[in-house]
């Protein structure tokens, strides 16, 4: 018991964990959850819920307990030691999990709970966790006979892997690539804020001057700002070929991964009698067929794809015109269209910027988390964190009870994943007389405070900050007791966006924006004619951006339903094909965005990248009812909480919506919020 990781503590001691604690804990919990199962199969007793269900809740919670922690410090604390630790600790967990997905007497034992005479007594939760885990079981192969077992179970350790090399040489590629400036000219259109990132990655690595990289803050002031084109051209080309054949002389190419993530998916959803991983990603998920799917994408495609037109041949005259770029290149897209909006609306990020310092930020999101669903978020000093920008926050609820918790990282450093995420550290669980309060880990990539300014976030990084925690809620202020179906946990993949996209619209809202937006050095709120000229601006390229989506999207499903063993993946091919279709803007030959693109290949949003757009249609139309009765209506609020939030994974996200919205999802009031017409 002097391994942290297997202490029976309240939250994780992460300053006492080392790489060489994980394979040990590991090997320790698979046992002792390996020994649960025998002797629960073991049993005389009745199969009830709480025989089988409940004690399989308690091994799978134990479990995890175990192994978030390290799953979190992978992406936020990384270092070679432990990813060798965490590498194997997941082979060990992949091939356990595969193997209890197919034990058939314990197929046998929840399907005799689902067959017994009390199961229709049961609670909706309890009933729905016992249906997700029959159907979980098919997903797992429990019907194959042999070779189809074993080649499933080789099949889903291989993945496993090979997911987490992708998205650990995405990381490396990032972290290879750097460019020392000693001139300010070179610096020239980055304005302070910008530059002041750089020194910052400059004094890291104990260099004088600047120093620019691809961590988000650093490619976002180069592209957004940098008068130098030939800057922007190469801090273009090496974000854009991270992780291939084109950067690092290829030694973090994902080209190999890719190729066989595509084939050993292909080859598993096979077995389990799928024409295609897409049509098996559908089992989990509110869309009906791959061609409900995709009908959904092309209207939407239908729609934007004209205004996209409309967007880039406005950027075209203004850059040709204003700038003298006759030949506007990818590279010059974001820097063009800061001076076009600036032009147009009179506004810029930097005229921004003063008004989101973080603290503030984070102060106005609470406050506006606590007049939406009466919570309120305070900060606790006394846990234990793995960095110092780490912080930690109870949940209280309106007679001053805890009853949740979320750890927040939110600055780029060096070791640290890119991109913002929400994940679990433990969830919901109700055992006899006691109750285990779920907690968040809420992680972003914004850039850090300097000497003399905290960090002063864009508009795009409160939106980011406000859905991470959209994420978090939904995990939080769960009141389902069954770990398996509380929180995000069950939710359906294309579902699970609809709380985090919802909570982005409060930062639009002047209601919002008076509690987040405080200049950092005078306190003054958003003035009106800046408001105003935010939301004269907020469709400023929404076709532009609405098509790349798409072509996300597009790509990703078609990627996995039309996925042939003969003629391989066709990743640039494909691509190619659905940029034809969707995009505007063509990117260069060597541009290689999906060796990077770590949500589909390593993120869980394998054929369910459309997920956010479908779920950007239930959040708009969700927040239409706060516009009509009251962006800070309590009673909406808590019809709110109690509707989506609470419920979690315990019945169909569409059953959720239609009890909050009295009827079906309706696509108009996204189309109106990105100025398409319906």
């Amino acid at each position: 018991m002097t391994n942290p990781l297997l202490a029976i503590t309240e939250l994780p001691r992460f300053s006492a964990i080392e790489p060489a604690h994980v394979e040990p804990a590991i090997e320790a919990v698979l046992a002792e959850y390996q020994a649960g199962i025998d002797a629960m199969l073991a049993s005389d007793r009745p199969r009830s819920f709480e025989t089988v269900m409940q004690v399989g809740e308690r091994l799978d919670d134990r479990l995890s307990r175990v192994w978030a922690p390290v799953s979190h410090l992978h992406g936020v604390k990384d270092s070679e030691a432990l990813r060798h630790a965490y590498s194997a600790a997941q082979e060990k967990i992949v091939a356990f999990q595969t193997a209890l997905g197919q034990n058939r007497e314990l197929y046998a034992a929840v399907k005799a709970v689902r067959d017994s005479a009390g199961f229709e007594t049961l609670p909706r939760p309890a009933r729905t966790l016992v249906e997700h885990e029959l159907r979980d079981f098919k997903l797992a192969g429990v019907a194959l006979e042999e070779p189809a077992r074993s080649r499933f179970r080789e099949i889903s350790g291989e993945l496993a892997r090979l997911s987490t090399e992708f998205e650990e040489a995405v990381l490396d590629s990032t972290d290879a690539w750097s460019e020392h400036l000693t001139e300010e000219a070179a610096l020239a259109g980055i304005p302070e804020s910008g530059r002041a990132v750089l020194r910052a990655y400059a004094r890291e690595k104990e260099l004088d001057g600047w120093l620019v990289t691809l961590k988000q803050p650093s490619v976002q002031a180069v592209l957004t700002y940098a008068d130098d084109r030939d800057l922007r051209a190469r801090v273009y080309r090496a974000y854009g070929t991270r992780a291939s054949e084109n950067a690092n002389e290829g030694r973090f190419d994902n080209s190999a991964r890719i190729e066989k993530i595509m084939a050993l998916r292909h080859e598993s959803a096979r077995l389990l009698g799928f024409a295609s991983t897409a049509e098996e990603s559908l089992a989990t998920k509110m869309a009906g067929s791959a061609d409900q799917v995709i009908g959904f994408l092309r209207d939407f495609i239908a729609k934007a794809r004209p205004m996209a037109a409309n967007d880039l041949a406005e950027l075209k005259r203004f850059a040709a015109d204003e700038l003298g770029l006759d030949d506007l290149a990818p590279w010059d897209v974001g820097y063009a269209a800061e001076k076009l909006r600036e032009q147009k609306y009179a506004l810029s990020e930097e005229e921004l910027k003063p008004y989101f310092p973080l603290p503030a930020v984070l102060e106005g999101l609470f406050g506006v988390i606590e007049r939406v669903l009466g919570v309120s978020v305070r900060a606790r000093d006394d846990v234990d964190v793995w960095h110092p920008d780490a912080r930690y926050y109870d949940l209280v609820d309106a007679g001053g009870k805890v009853f949740a918790g979320a750890y927040i990282d939110l600055y780029a450093r060096t070791g640290k994943r890119g991109g913002a995420w929400m994940d679990v550290c433990t969830s919901r669980l109700r055992e006899d007389d006691s109750l285990q309060l779920p907690v968040a880990f809420l992680t972003c990539n914004f850039a850090p405070p300097t000497e003399n300014k905290p960090s002063l976030l864009t508009h795009d990084d409160v939106i980011t900050l406000f859905h991470e925690f959209g994420h978090g809620l939904h995990h939080m202020l769960t009141e389902v007791d069954y770990a398996g179906v509380s929180g995000i946990s069950g939710v359906e993949w294309d579902a699970v966006e609809l709380p985090s996209q919802f909570m982005e619209n409060f930062a639009w809202k002047r209601e919002g924006l008076d509690l987040i937006a405080r200049h950092w050095q005078t306190g003054e709120r958003l003035p009106d004619d800046l408001f105003e000229r935010m939301q004269a601006a907020r469709n400023f390229h929404s076709g532009l951006f609405l098509v790349r989506q798409l072509e996300f999207a597009l790509f990703d499903f078609r990627l996995h339903h039309e996925f042939d063993p003969v003629r391989g993946a066709r990743t640039m091919e494909l691509l190619d094909e659905v940029r034809r279709e969707v995009s505007v803007l063509m990117p260069p030959e060597w541009h290689r965005f999906p060796h990077a693109f770590t949500h589909i290949f390593a993120g869980g949003y394998g054929a369910g990248y459309y997920s956010y757009l479908w779920a950007e249609v239930l959040s708009a139309d969700a927040f239409e009812r706060f516009e009509q009765e009251g962006v800070f209506n309590r009673e909406v609020g808590e019809a709110w909480r109690k509707a989506i939030l609470a419920v979690g994974g315990s019945r169909p996200a569409l059953e959720s919506f239609v009890e909050f919205r009295g009827r079906e999802p309706s696509p108009d009031a996204l189309l109106r919020s990105y100025g398409v017409a319906a």
